[in-house]
């Protein structure tokens, strides 16, 4: 195995190590990162003609929105059908996006999105330092193991 092969291997494996290990919290912050950059390179390379390159990270940001959609329980609060619609909206965006090639459609499902990752970032600071380690903080104070 090459230098640079053995190299890809490890990163693949701590960013693996990385998610398994992760809270709620920040996947969630992942997710929505990971969102972001996809519709902000659809964009460029729609911006430049480059078409496959558009497509396929369209095709992931529509991934990861189905993840949010499918993850988001909508009988635990009052905002998560409207959470849900803004999901949908940015779905039919994004296939539209995809499918007509219009850099507009991604520009708004960007605006549409980015405040709600900024939201996000913004909501998992405020969590306790220890739950935000752990993800398994009882209310007690002591980590929720044995």
């Amino acid at each position: 195995m090459t230098s640079t092969a053995l190299r890809a291997s490890q990163l693949s494996r701590y960013n693996d190590d990385a998610v398994l290990s992760a809270p709620p919290a920040r996947l969630l912050t992942m997710l929505y990162d990971r969102l972001l950059l996809d519709l902000n390179r659809a964009q460029f390379a729609q911006e430049n003609a480059n078409w496959g390159v558009a497509s396929e990270n369209l095709l992931h940001a529509q991934s990861i929105v189905t993840e949010l959609s499918s993850t988001l329980k909508t009988d635990a609060w009052d905002g998560a059908p409207g959470l849900l619609s803004i999901y949908q909206y940015a779905m039919e965006a994004m296939i539209g996006a995809n499918i007509y090639r219009d850099v507009n459609r991604t520009k708004e499902c960007i605006a549409l999105l980015e405040p709600l990752r900024q939201g996000w970032h913004d909501a998992a600071s405020q969590l306790p330092v220890q739950a935000a380690v752990s993800g398994m903080a009882r209310t007690d104070g002591t980590l929720g193991v044995g």
